[in-house]
């Protein structure tokens, strides 16, 4: 099994860790490479009531260990029986921040890599045009991919620092500015969200051109950030509908 040891350290690899990852991935276009389980008739029961269409995908490249072996492989408990590793797709962040239709979530250095996984997960079911994460989370990281669910095969996902010109408006999110459902958002807008203990940089906020926030019950003084981020952009759809009657991207 040193295929999988290796792809843990390979950057064009990604380690699945879970049926959901791999089943979100073949779903959006991976070709998986190497499977393992410990308890092949557990694993398609799973997957034939969830998901008829990724069974094939994984039978092909399926090998059965034992559980002594699976759990070595995994380093984590999981709670469905399958290891597999398939490519990274290639996001090409430039092409993805210059195509302008569609919003890009900017994360300034989050601490979580559950919220990182999260947020990917958000962003993919509200068909934002990518996730840009900034610091030490690596987005495909297997914990953040078993967050997300492999959503980072549904949604382009990289690290990169925020882009000095971009040509999009930077929107950042803070807990006192404009309700998000009263501002009228571009929807090339750049989502600046800033990391968990400290927020958004003073660089980031002097750079936003402007400010959107989510009114919350007064003595409550933060939200979760996938959660945040998940009420900002479904408020913005909400919002966007509302106004025109059409979606905002």
């Amino acid at each position: 099994m040193r295929s999988f040891y290796a792809a843990y350290r390979d950057p064009g690899r990604a380690v699945l860790e879970g049926y959901h990852p791999a089943r979100h991935a073949v779903r959006f276009g991976a070709s998986l490479e190497l499977a393992v389980t410990y308890d092949r008739d557990r694993l398609f029961r799973l997957a034939e009531r969830l998901d008829p269409e990724s069974v094939p995908p994984i039978e092909r490249v399926l090998h059965v260990v034992g559980r002594e072996v699976f759990v070595k492989l995994s380093r984590r408990s999981l709670s469905s029986p399958l290891l597999s590793v398939a490519a990274r797709p290639h996001w090409d962040l430039s092409e993805v921040l210059g195509r302008h239709d569609r919003p890009v979530v900017y994360l300034e250095r989050p601490r979580n890599p559950g919220n990182v996984g999260a947020v990917v997960r958000v962003a993919a079911a509200a068909d934002v045009g990518g996730v840009v994460v900034s610091g030490q989370v690596d987005p495909w990281f297997p914990v953040v991919l078993r967050s997300a669910a492999g959503l980072q095969y549904a949604v382009p996902v990289g690290s990169a620092e925020l882009p000095a010109d971009s040509g999009r408006p930077l929107v950042a999110v803070d807990l006192d500015s404009e309700p998000v459902w009263s501002a009228d958002l571009p929807a090339d807008a750049i989502l600046a969200v800033g990391g968990e203990r400290h927020g958004l940089s003073a660089a980031v906020r002097e750079t936003a051109v402007r400010s959107v926030g989510i009114p919350m019950r007064p003595g409550v003084s933060s939200l979760n950030l996938a959660t945040a981020v998940s009420a900002i952009l479904f408020a913005w759809k909400a919002a966007g509908r509302a106004r025109t009657g059409a979606e905002p991207w």
